[in-house]
């Protein structure tokens, strides 16, 4: 999968495009992902233990990953990827990282 968690992406169809936002869960399964701020839906939930108070709740619902697309860090512009092998010397093995198409600059997670 081209998108990860904590990346930030541009929707490219829908309701949405042309709108960033920040990928707080993604579902590899279904092939879809939930963006901070976008595509929120009401929620009618019921009254429980955990919240006493009830009613209509706004969330985001997830979005088809083939509707996203990342937008590099450097660059700040929506992107393709790449993955290149990398030697890792502190650990002594190859590691799989995402490269960006317009810049060449490596994709790495800072947390």
């Amino acid at each position: 999968m081209h998108i990860r968690k904590e990346d930030t992406v541009v929707v490219l169809s829908g309701n949405f495009r042309g709108k960033q936002g920040r990928v707080l869960k993604v579902f590899p399964d279904e092939k879809k992902a939930i963006v901070e701020g976008l595509r929120m839906i009401k929620r009618h939930t019921r009254a429980t233990a955990k919240n006493s108070q009830g009613g209509i709740v706004e969330k985001e619902a997830p979005i088809h990953i083939s509707n996203l697309m990342l937008v590099c860090p450097k660059c700040n512009k929506p992107t393709r990827i790449k993955r290149n092998v990398v030697r890792n010397e502190a650990q002594n093995k190859n590691i799989r990282v995402r490269v960006c198409k317009k810049c060449n600059e490596m994709l790495i997670k800072t947390t």
